[in-house]
């Protein structure tokens, strides 16, 4: 038997396989007594790389949501900060602003997931029901309901200043800066890879035909006597206990969070690479965001080149981003590595 014809066959198990790889070695490389010295202009290259896997967890799960059941959430963000203050509130300590009860970081972790997975519920609830369009407003209207419960209970979240003192078992172990954004860079892409394999799994079996058809004709499904609002309710849950999972390592990385870091930008942004990747396929939705945050990054080293102020070429860029997703829209409406007939969509 061949190399090739022992390698694993699907994407999910090729995704498992490199989580257990990546994790393995970022654990590696952070328990041995090394010292790695980055260049300073490639650390914003590690800072994005990281802040791209922590997405793509996100982008995986509004993926389930709207690519294979058709749920229009655009409040997808308030289950991101959901996990990250749930983290930081059970496992921060001496934090100058809001709750810090100092729990170990994997009982923040759990309940992390627990808690955003139970607001999904109760947004589901009360929300799927309504046409896509009424589901759309609902989500954001929690989104913003939520940012602003953050802001203005201080005592509680932290208010504007956040809460601080998130454990960061990453950077303790490693204890260099240099060695802690290699070895969390290749952890969190493992999980992330680990996420992939899971919702790929989990699409590529009957459950997820089901979830198709529903976002395809919920009224069809429906009379061959499938439960679709449980359908829907689960793929709801699912990904927002994956959101609230993102948010938690984003707390651990960050080591402090704040409203600043869950504003509406975080939903469009895994919604404009969900978008341009193409809906429905992991790998495409991966490569959108991956697009868009490699645009917003190579973009940065163009601005002292401009002739314009910080501020207007901030929008310049926010510009060219929705130039590129309307000609995509426009020649590409499945995305650019999307399936036509699988969305149903006119090229």
């Amino acid at each position: 038997m061949s190399l090739a014809d022992s390698l694993p066959d699907r994407d999910s198990d090729t995704a498992l396989v490199l989580s257990v790889v990546a994790v393995l070695l970022g654990l590696a490389i952070a328990f041995t007594p090394i010292t790695a010295s980055i260049p300073g202009d490639l650390y914003v290259f590690f800072e994005v790389g990281i802040l791209f896997v922590v997405y793509g967890i996100l982008v995986l799960g509004l993926d389930l949501q709207y690519g294979h059941t058709g749920l229009v959430n655009f409040g997808h963000v308030v289950f991101f900060a959901a996990g990250a203050y749930t983290m930081a509130m059970l496992s921060a300590v001496d934090s100058f602003e809001g709750i810090a009860l100092g729990y170990p970081w994997p009982v923040g972790l759990v309940a992390a997931v627990l808690v955003a997975g139970l607001l999904g519920a109760l947004v589901g609830a009360t929300s799927l029901r309504l046409r896509g369009d009424f589901l759309a407003i609902a989500t954001l209207a929690t989104a913003e309901i939520f940012h602003t419960f953050f802001i203005n209970f201080t005592h509680i979240f932290g208010g504007t200043t956040g809460i601080f003192g998130v454990p960061t078992p990453l950077s303790d172990i490693a204890g260099s800066r240099d060695v802690t954004l290699v070895a969390t860079l290749l952890v969190f892409g493992g999980l992330t890879a680990l996420t992939f394999a899971i919702v790929a799994r989990l699409t590529e079996a009957p459950y997820g035909r089901v979830l198709r058809a529903i976002r395809a004709d919920e009224l069809v499904t429906r009379a061959v006597g499938k439960s679709t609002f449980r359908y829907k309710m689960e793929s709801f849950v699912y990904g927002a206990a994956l959101a609230g999972f993102a948010g938690a390592i984003f707390a651990m990385y960050n080591g402090a969070i704040s409203p600043d870091f869950f504003e509406l930008q975080v939903t469009v942004t895994v919604w404009i690479g969900m978008l341009l990747g193409g809906a429905s396929n992991h790998r495409a939705v991966l490569g959108g965001l991956g697009i868009i945050m490699g645009l917003r990054l190579l973009s940065r080293f163009a601005q002292g080149l401009a002739p314009v102020s910080a501020g207007d070429f901030a929008s310049l860029r926010l510009i060219l981003v929705g130039f590129i997703l309307i000609l995509v829209i426009r020649y590409r409406p499945a995305g650019i590595w999307g399936d036509e007939r699988e969305l149903e969509v006119d090229s």
